[in-house]
């Protein structure tokens, strides 16, 4: 018996968890795994059930027939199939670390995605994607450039497909056109410090005045730079005894494992966005275990 992901987001109301459950019981479903949340603040329901049909019912069967229960509720929802990869694009600019990192995750089967190409403004990893049997798009970005740069991208994401988008180090700002046409659906990564440095060489900046924690955030991408709602973050502690070099090494490593935890996130249909945050349902074992089988 295939399993199935309900997820569901509608404004606050009562009877909506008896809704669904009367309703998956009634057509033969057994919940395996669920998740809810109500933010009060946005006046917001959150839902995630993962189940399986002991009657065999498709998920466009259940979607059809769980229409008229989302119209009472006014709920959004979809029936999704965990066994279907997302698509996904990866940019990427100078810095290699999380590209590298998306890379060896997909190959053991840790990330179950499906990575359609990959796009870089520099050549830099070229020979690395194509070793990967992978499609490389060099598309240089200059001032001039950028408007014609950004459609060549687009076509990429459109034609392979995508259905996700992640900035591995991209270090060129997305226009406001694409970051509305793919809202929800652009995830990026970016160092995190208190306080905060900018510019070049954050990490020595950072080295230069002491700070002890150093972390990194993921996050959706939205027309305001670095400010769109926040998936996954994590920091490591340093001392006065590492120098700036062991600074750069503890920084790449934590975000690559942000930018990986965040990516995993969405793909399991975990994350929902609420106004300017996100609602991150924690992973259940099926999920790993899952994948540890393939």
């Amino acid at each position: 018996m295939p399993q199935i992901i309900l997820t569901v987001s509608c404004p606050v109301r009562t009877g909506i968890v008896a809704a669904i459950s009367t309703f998956l019981a009634e057509r033969g479903c057994n919940i395996h795994d669920s998740s809810q949340f109500t933010d009060l603040e946005n006046d917001r329901f959150f839902m995630r059930l993962s189940f399986m049909s002991e009657q065999g019912k498709s998920r466009e069967d259940l979607s059809e027939e769980f229409a008229a229960h989302a119209q009472t509720f006014g709920m959004d929802y979809a029936f999704h199939d965990p066994c279907q990869k997302m698509k996904v694009v990866i940019m990427v600019s100078h810095f290699g670390h999380c590209l590298n990192d998306l890379l060896y995750r997909w190959r053991i089967g840790a990330l179950p995605i499906d990575i359609v190409a990959v796009i870089s403004n520099h050549m830099d990893y070229q020979k690395v994607v194509v070793n990967h049997d992978l499609p490389f798009h060099y598309i240089k970005v200059t001032k001039a450039n950028k408007p014609e740069a950004e459609a060549q991208q687009m076509r990429v994401v459109q034609e392979s497909g995508a259905d996700l988008v992640v900035l591995a180090r991209y270090m060129q700002i997305l226009s406001d056109e694409i970051c509305q046409k793919m809202s929800g659906c652009i995830i990026n990564i970016h160092h995190s410090f208190l306080p905060s440095f900018k510019g070049a060489n954050p990490y020595k900046q950072a080295y230069e005045r002491g700070v002890k924690l150093i972390g990194a955030t993921s996050h959706y991408v939205t027309a305001d730079l670095d400010e769109g709602p926040i998936i996954e973050q994590d920091i490591v502690r340093v001392t006065h005894a590492q120098s700036a070099s062991d600074y750069v090494s503890l920084g790449r490593d934590v975000e690559s494992q942000v930018l990986a935890r965040a990516i995993h996130a969405h793909i399991h249909r975990r994350v929902f966005i609420s106004g300017d945050k996100t609602v991150v349902f924690p992973a259940s074992p099926n999920e790993y275990a899952s994948e540890r089988m393939g």
